[in-house]
């Protein structure tokens, strides 16, 4: 893979901080974005902003096909077998919040029981926990293994019990490591539970094919995927999303409202109520055909080869004061490093990393429970790129370096 062809589509990167060249590893919070899909949405807005779906006039007209060509795009990604499967929103934390009230609406009670992980990201518990709250359900966290790496045996205890809804990401932000969906997805259909994902991780990293994968409900958001930030998707299965009562009520999912009754559109414009970002979208399908042009093949070897440097720079350098948490297999884990530097606490370790032009992310990484599992108040996490090479990852270690000398006077 050209790296350096692959940074000269990248604006952002050209960038210096404090007198550094810019090394950016902070993908996993967001990616940044080719110039191909800064162009797209200036695009949409210099000639086809219009509001869709509302207008006969050809402007509209044409802002509504580009909105609908997005949906399809999209539909081609993930290979679901619809287009009318896929519902734009905000982002993975508005899929995940639409499948749990959604869900709610349609059914959970006091005592039903919902499974999740203690590796999930917040908007993958949140939502639940402000249903136990109000609903009374029963909420199931499986735990992880020392390689941080689910105890999938727990699944059969927790689905005996009865659960409605198993619920996990994809990949862990934090870990890096990927969760084995279809198994999964698999004993929870066979216990008749709904299963959800949590795909932000995985899908700017590996296919992802609803098909294959086996779950119910899907949720990315398009920021992490090289697309605009505010644009994300809800992918569902045309069976469930027909079943299910919409999240917000307005203009467009409606296809009837009187005095005393409302009928609702069919999915997925039941979902969408209001005006949509279909900017957003637009440019969505724009970073999707970048990202697929990559190639997965070429991408999962590149961060791989990325992930097996770090590891062994890491050993060699810092002789075990430098922990990185996750699977010790590069194979089994996407592109996330979180790490501990002995004596150093992690907002330390990012703000001088900062000093050097390396920026990472610190802090609990919206796992607060996984912080928990592990014992730690925070990490630090760098997580790099397509855009990423060796190059970056000696720029963050020779950082770390100067860190532990500072800290070590």
């Amino acid at each position: 893979m050209d790296v350096g062809r692959i940074r000269k589509d990248f604006p952002i990167l050209s960038r210096t901080f404090h007198g550094r060249p810019f090394v950016y590893l902070d993908s996993a919070a967001t990616s940044q974005k080719p110039r191909v899909v800064i162009d797209a949405e200036a695009e949409f807005y210099e000639r086809l902003n219009a509001n869709v779906h509302r207008g006969v006039y050809a402007l509209s007209e044409e802002a509504t096909e580009a909105y609908e060509k997005a949906r399809e795009r999209v539909a081609r990604f993930l290979n679901a077998p619809d287009p009318s499967e896929i519902v734009f929103l905000r982002g993975a934390t508005e899929g995940l919040n639409l499948a749990a009230e959604s869900l709610a609406r349609d059914g959970l009670s006091r005592g039903d029981r919902v499974v999740t992980t203690v590796m999930e990201h917040h908007s993958n518990i949140v939502p639940w926990q402000m249903l136990r709250g109000r609903l009374g359900l029963e909420l199931d966290f499986i735990d992880i293994d020392d390689e941080g790496r689910l105890r999938t045996e727990q699944y059969d205890e927790a689905l005996r019990a009865g659960a409605k809804v198993v619920t996990l990401t994809h990949v862990s932000n934090v870990l890096g490591t990927v969760n084995p969906v279809r198994e999964v997805a698999e004993r929870a259909h066979a216990a008749g539970a709904i299963v959800i994902v949590d795909a932000a991780q995985s899908v700017p990293h590996r296919k992802v094919d609803v098909r294959e994968l086996g779950a119910d409900l899907l949720t990315f958001s398009g920021h992490k995927a090289l697309g605009p930030m505010g644009i994300g998707v809800l992918w569902g299965r045309s069976e469930l999303l027909k079943k299910m009562s919409p999240y917000m009520g307005g203009g467009e999912m409606i296809r009837e409202v009187h005095k005393d009754r409302v009928l609702f559109r069919e999915p997925p414009a039941r979902f969408e109520a209001g005006t949509p970002n279909a900017g957003g979208a637009y440019a969505l399908a724009r970073a999707l055909d970048y990202l697929e042009g990559i190639g997965w093949d070429e991408l999962r070897s590149h961060e791989a080869a990325l992930q097996r440097f770090a590891l062994a720079e890491a050993a060699r350098r810092f002789e075990g004061r430098l922990r990185i948490y996750g699977p010790t297999d590069p194979e089994a884990r996407e592109a996330v490093l979180s790490f501990s530097l002995e004596g150093v606490h992690p907002h330390d370790v990012a703000s001088l990393l900062d000093a050097e032009g390396v920026a990472t992310r610190s802090g609990h990484h919206c796992a607060q429970p996984l912080m928990d599992r592990l014992g730690v108040p925070a990490l630090s996490r760098a997580s790099p790129y397509l855009y990423n090479d060796q190059t970056d990852l000696v720029r963050l270690f020779d950082a770390l370096e100067k860190v532990e000398k500072v800290f070590a006077r």
